[in-house]
């Protein structure tokens, strides 16, 4: 689960981080009130969406003028004017795609004098199961970038959760950037801060960039990510609260609500499938077989009737679905569960696009009669093999 930028800060400024005074406007005519209650002189209005290269994105619509999703003001009026033209418009960057995201918030806070930027991060690793630092002296540009050209300028390292965050970390990172006299304490500070905020939350992912050094010589938050591990929120009650279902495609929003694990993606074969092994393999062989899936999509051990119900109705509900490749090896999934579903959707959907199904396990011969008996224009398919290789004839023609 991600949150806006505003409420990253919000959570740094409650850990004790240092972040400028800032405030979120939801409605146009509050854009001014709003501001007038920060210092200024300078004023920075930034686009709240679930993306990064606001500050590089173009707007769609007219009226929103040629500049990014961040701008420099210097007046109260001029963050309102600022503020206006943002809200409501749907703002393009690298990482939205052409679709683009509407921005509904914006965040007003207090410029900061700039002296150094860096970029951080903290993360799980996956391949250490540790949390790791991520530092660069390559500050407000995307770390994709740097480690394809300067991966020199990158310092990674794990921290070992039998010692947990030490002060010889935060020195470490504070001497990769070239910190001097108080930064140097104050980064030791900070990383301890981050380390423990990191673990407290259940995250997943905490990026500050830039971080920077101010013209007074301390270390500030200039902006922050923020992504918490999903199945770990009901711990967190508060992070809940900050879901923005907005920002969420609808059709994953939809299967979160009935359990089912659901990723789309810009293919055009959907698949069902229950396992996460096998729904990896399957997204595999279709894309071996010269296909693109249009999501991933495992319906679980546990999955009723209704659930593959609903699962059916969300990959139907992608306009860029050419087929559907229903793959069920029965194990604690029963495969006359999954066409109990698969039918009760059809008739409740209607089904407007070729269908291949693959059934083997428990309870296949009870499902094989239910899809035969069901009277759908179904491909039926011996093995995955057979399945990938007869959607994909299928929707190629």
């Amino acid at each position: 689960m991600n949150i806006h930028e505003y409420q990253a800060k919000e959570l740094l400024r409650a850990y004790g981080a240092p972040v400028s005074d800032g405030r979120v406007v939801l409605r146009a005519e509050e854009a001014k009130a709003l501001a007038g209650q920060l210092d200024g002189p300078v004023w920075v209005v930034k686009a709240q969406i679930h993306a990064g290269g606001r500050g590089k994105g173009k707007f769609k619509e007219a009226g929103a003028g040629e500049k990014g999703g961040v701008r420099i003001t210097k007046s109260v009026s001029e963050a309102e004017a600022e503020a206006k033209k943002m809200l409501g418009r749907t703002l393009v960057t690298h990482q939205t795609g052409p679709a683009g995201k509407q921005v509904n918030r914006v965040y007003i806070e207090d410029g900061a004098g700039i002296d150094r930027e860096f970029y951080l991060a903290l993360l799980v690793d996956r391949q250490t199961s540790r949390i790791a630092f991520v530092c660069s002296t390559e500050g407000g540009m995307d770390i994709e970038d740097v480690a394809a050209k300067t991966p020199d300028k990158i310092l990674s390292f794990a921290v070992d959760p039998a010692t947990g965050y030490q002060p010889f970390h935060g020195r470490r990172i504070a001497f990769s950037l070239g910190l001097e006299g108080k930064t140097v304490k104050q980064c030791v500070g900070l990383m301890g801060t981050l380390y423990k905020m990191f673990i407290d939350k259940d995250m997943e992912m905490l990026e500050i960039n830039p971080l920077i050094v101010t013209t007074e010589g301390d270390l500030k938050c200039l902006d922050a990510k923020m992504g918490f591990d999903s199945n770990a929120v009901y711990r967190h009650r508060d992070i809940g609260e900050l879901r923005d279902e907005t920002e969420e495609d609808p059709k994953e929003l939809a299967a979160s609500k009935y359990d089912l694990n659901y990723i789309a993606l810009d293919g055009e074969i959907g698949c069902m499938v229950n396992g996460a092994g096998l729904a990896m393999a399957t997204m595999d062989i279709i894309k071996l077989y010269g296909a693109s899936p249009a999501n991933f999509l495992d319906v679980g051990g546990g999955a009723t009737k209704e659930k593959v119900t609903e699962a059916f109705k969300i990959i139907t509900s992608d306009p860029n679905v050419k087929g559907i490749l229903v793959n069920i090896f029965g194990g604690i999934m029963r495969c006359d569960v999954i066409a109990e579903g698969v039918v009760e959707a059809v008739k409740e959907v209607g089904l407007q696009v070729p269908l291949v199904v693959r059934l083997e396990g428990t309870k296949v011969a009870e499902g094989k009669k239910i899809i035969n008996e069901s009277g759908l224009n179904v491909i039926a398919a011996d093995d995955l093999k057979d399945g990938a290789e007869k959607i994909v004839k299928a929707v190629k023609g």
